[in-house]
């Protein structure tokens, strides 16, 4: 008997169809400043269509619209891009970058919705979700774009890279912040490593390559593997015209970082960046159950553990260390403090390989060293939690987190709006969805005034 995928089961069990509903039910009170969209996405494949590899399911985006405290509408929409009709990504003339999943994230940049994958170009969404096409910046983006872009909280400017098995490894592209310039550079001495996530600090572009790295043998679509050979590496880059002759590439312990927390320069000018790694079992056990192979964790996310590396460029060496022992990924800040140095930091907490414990939503305080989680019953799983600013803020952490709950016990999903100073009172709101909504992989929370 066939056993079906890990990615369509349970939490991930992708959903058959679009709906839009509207004037959705609300337990509490909506703080008024949030009106605006949160948007999420994830592979959704068509009914029927079973995905070599859970990161080939075409992009859906799931919107929930807020007006003025009340919950306005939620509608779930796929991506339409060539590859949801079947259209290959690879062709006899090259990748066809508009052959995209565009299922990892959901961004605004210079007022468009852009739905990102790594392999691709970004495609444009209209605010009711509907698809626009591929976004190309007026044809001067010609490689692919990472789903990880990094927009810098005091230049507007959009960073963001293209990496690929086969040279040029790595461009780096800055976008001005209203999408119209784009200043591109190829980014010497990069490996065919796989690079999924990046950071920025004030004055450098941060790249990581971890021991995961192009493998022909690998069939499941996404051509990449663990590889003892593969050196783990940090590159700082200086910012700005030509900094990419001046990058520096400093050897880091072996493993492999998914998503960074954030990086910046702290006051004795060394570069910090934090994100969550895993070792070669952690790797193997994750990509088995991307793929749905035998041997696979519970979670889609094994042994993956909060790290922090510490770049002196004065003593060419870095100093890492491990920060947490929790399963943990989806690593999220409040966006003002983007390569700039923060004190809070949230993450989506895994249960155990085995799939002991509750999900859980966990907030750090990186000045007392303290944790607090908020814990998920059985069969819920909440998502990746988004930080909105409160209106008049002037601390960090005053303002709303924002998460989507798959409900397995109920067959429903809730959008929780959570304090995110103190996660131990009860939520500002709750939103009844219409539906169960898939675990999702990234989202945003983006203000009317953005479109």
């Amino acid at each position: 008997m066939m056993t079906r995928k890990p990615y369509l089961t349970g939490h991930y069990a992708p959903v058959a169809d679009e709906i839009t509903a509207t004037d959705l039910a609300v337990d509490g009170t909506l703080p008024p400043e949030l009106t605006g969209r949160l948007i999420r996405n994830s592979h959704n494949p068509k009914p029927g269509i079973t995905p070599t590899h859970w990161f080939k399911g075409s992009g859906m985006v799931h919107g929930i619209r807020l007006n003025h405290g009340r919950a306005e509408w939620y509608r779930n929409r796929w991506v339409h891009t060539p590859a949801l009709d079947g259209a290959p990504h690879m062709t006899d003339e090259g990748p066809d970058l508009t052959a995209s999943t565009a299922g990892t994230h959901v961004i605004e940049h210079g007022g468009r919705l852009l739905a990102l994958s790594e392999a691709a170009l970004p495609f444009e969404l209209t605010a009711e979700l509907e698809t626009v096409g591929a976004y190309d910046f007026g044809g001067r983006l010609t490689s692919a774009m990472t789903a990880h872009p990094k927009e810098d909280p005091v230049s507007g400017e959009l960073h963001f890279f293209a990496s690929s098995p086969f040279p040029p490894y790595l461009i780096h592209h800055v976008a001005s912040p209203d999408g119209q310039a784009l200043d591109s550079q190829e980014v010497p001495g990069a490996s065919a490593a796989l690079k999924h996530d990046f950071a920025v600090t004030e004055h450098y572009v941060v790249f990581l390559e971890g021991s995961v790295t192009f493998d022909p043998r690998e069939h499941s679509g996404i051509p990449y593997g663990w590889s003892d050979a593969q050196a783990s590496r940090i590159g700082v880059m200086p910012r700005g015209t030509g900094g990419a002759r001046q990058i520096r590439w400093f050897e880091i312990g072996q493993g492999y970082g998914m998503h960074v927390a954030n990086a910046y320069e702290d006051a004795a000018g060394h570069i910090v960046v934090e994100g969550p790694t895993v070792g070669r079992e952690g790797w193997q056990r994750s990509w088995n159950w991307w793929v749905g192979a035998p041997d696979h964790g519970a979670e889609p996310n094994s042994g993956s553990r909060s790290r922090r590396w510490t770049v002196d460029l004065a003593a060419g060496d870095v100093r890492e260390q491990q920060t947490d022992d929790l399963t943990v990924e989806f690593p999220t800040i409040n966006d003002h403090f983007v390569g700039r140095e923060h004190r809070f930091q949230y993450a989506l907490s895994f249960p155990d390989d085995l799939g002991v414990g509750p999900h859980a939503l966990v907030k750090y305080d990186r000045a007392t060293g303290a944790r607090r989680l908020l814990p998920f019953g059985t069969g819920q799983l909440p998502s990746e939690a988004v930080f909105v600013q409160a209106d008049g803020a002037t601390g960090e952490d005053e303002g709303y987190l924002l998460t989507i709950v798959s409900d397995l016990n109920a067959d429903a999903s809730k959008m929780l709006v959570l304090d995110a100073s103190d996660l131990t009172v009860p939520p500002v709101a709750t939103i009844h969805l219409p539906r169960r909504v898939p675990a999702m992989i990234h989202g945003s929370w983006i203000p009317d005034a953005a479109l």
